[in-house]
């Protein structure tokens, strides 16, 4: 029980103290006590968490301030973010790090969320009507964590502005695809000198030839997944489609690798 009290009150210092990186961002004293409540939420041991779980917790009456704090309130949520980063790479940069693409689904209900269309969710294992996040990850010998973020706007979402403003999505915002989205992140990681040596994603961002090509233009090391569609230019500067390379090589090269449990078994 004592170290269980130790390790509370650790977290607890360490919170207020990453809260208060970006006190500055904040113009009123509203939002910064909110915005720490929020912080304490999202690491509480809630079974769900959503404005009247974390205004509970925070020991509001209701979830008005949280809401202010997530719709109302002027601030810049990618200024908080490079707070955020700065403090990960503080605690977590490893120059052997690796920065990971990936993305992941968000189920919702109902049909205002921004985003929100029936779309395929790796969370789900099938189309279901859900949110898409694409997200960046830092992963080193110190640890792991998110460093950025992008939500997947579909076009059924972009050509309808009546929508996206009711929404609050703003007229400047247009579609992008998420392979579009992983390089931008990618490039603000490298612009923002996070150290880190590979770059790494499944094939639905290692089947883009270009960006492949972008990154070795780059002298950054990577290692992408693709399909066996794919075409790669051999030490002969021949382009060939994968499938027609696998024949040539002994079956005993081939090791087949989990990279942790997914919706429906091993990902392999």
């Amino acid at each position: 029980m004592g170290g269980e009290l130790v390790d509370a009150r650790l977290w607890a210092g360490e919170l207020k103290a990453l809260h208060e990186r970006f006190l500055h961002r904040f113009s009123r004293s509203e939002p910064r006590e909110s915005a720490l409540a929020y912080m304490r939420g999202l690491i509480a041991p809630l079974e769900r968490k959503n404005g009247w779980t974390l205004a509970e917790e925070a020991g509001h009456g209701g979830p008005d301030r949280i809401h202010r704090l997530l719709n109302r309130i002027d601030w810049d949520a990618d200024e908080v973010l490079d707070d955020v980063r700065d403090y990960v790479i503080e605690h977590l940069g490893d120059p052997e790090a690796v920065l990971i693409v990936d993305d992941t689904g968000f189920l919702k209900k109902g049909v205002r969320s921004a985003g929100v269309q029936r779309q395929y969710s790796g969370t789900a294992g099938r189309t279901e009507n859900s949110q898409i996040g694409v997200f960046l990850a830092y992963a080193g010998g110190r640890g792991r964590t998110l460093i950025d973020r992008r939500l997947y706007l579909p076009t059924s979402w972009t050509d309808d502005r009546e929508r996206c403003r009711a929404a609050g999505i703003e007229d400047t915002v247009a579609f992008e695809t998420k392979v579009v989205m992983a390089k931008a992140m990618v490039r603000r990681a490298i612009t923002g000198r996070i150290p880190f040596r590979w770059v790494t994603a499944d094939a639905a961002y290692g089947f883009s030839k270009g960006w492949r090509t972008e990154l070795e233009r780059a002298d950054v090391f990577h290692v992408m997944a693709t399909t066996r569609h794919d075409t790669v230019v051999t030490r002969w500067a021949i382009d060939h489609p994968v499938h027609d390379l696998f024949p040539g090589l002994p079956r005993q090269k081939w090791k087949r690798r989990s990279c942790g449990n997914g919706a429906h078994g091993p990902r392999v």
